[in-house]
């Protein structure tokens, strides 16, 4: 588990504290993201901490190649990601107002433990996209599908929409031809 004491960075001399190493993923967080992720694997960390009264602040950078499964057909894909991430830690009390004017998260931690392995492993599940596909889904445009029913895309579903007769004016339309049957035999 990565981890940095609090009280050793607020102590330390140099100005900055730089990390740099492989990351293994716990049992436990591959457990808990297993609808999110198949596989993980390749995750290096680098990154650097500083003291500035009350926080210690860390500016971090994470890649890692993952297997998840595709938004569409749940088929895996390849996913390399590499992303950026900054937090603050303090081991006092923050108010509130604090916590929602701070451009960066603040964590309070306990027992002078700073846990980097827990925010590593949330925010590469933060960082997948919303949308990814298979090469295959992705260049033919491929949709599920299944016995009487199809998705479709939202361009092809906006054209039915607007070929789409509303029903209340249906019925108006029925309305004024049974006025104008109506006015012909009179």
């Amino acid at each position: 588990m990565l981890s940095l004491s609090f009280s050793q960075i607020v102590k330390s001399s140099a100005p900055l504290t730089h990390i740099e190493c492989a990351v293994n993923v716990r049992p436990e967080f591959l457990q808990r993201s297993q609808k999110l992720l198949y596989k993980v694997e390749n995750v290096q960390f680098v990154g650097n901490v500083f003291y500035s009264e009350p926080y210690v602040t860390g500016n971090f950078q994470v890649t890692a190649n993952l297997v998840v499964p595709s938004s569409r057909s749940l088929e895996p894909v390849k996913y390399y990601e590499n992303f950026r991430y900054s937090e603050s830690y303090t081991t006092t009390d923050i108010p509130k107002e604090e916590l929602d004017e701070s451009d960066i998260p603040i964590v309070k931690i306990e027992d002078d433990n700073i846990d980097l392995q827990t925010a590593i492993e949330d925010n590469i599940l933060l960082h997948i996209p919303v949308t990814i596909l298979t090469p295959e889904e992705e260049k033919d445009n491929i949709y599920p599908q299944g016995n009487g029913w199809t998705v479709i895309s939202e361009a092809e579903f906006n054209k039915g929409k607007s070929n789409q007769i509303n029903p209340a004016f249906a019925k108006l339309k029925n309305l004024f031809n049974q006025e104008n049957d109506n006015q012909d035999s009179e």
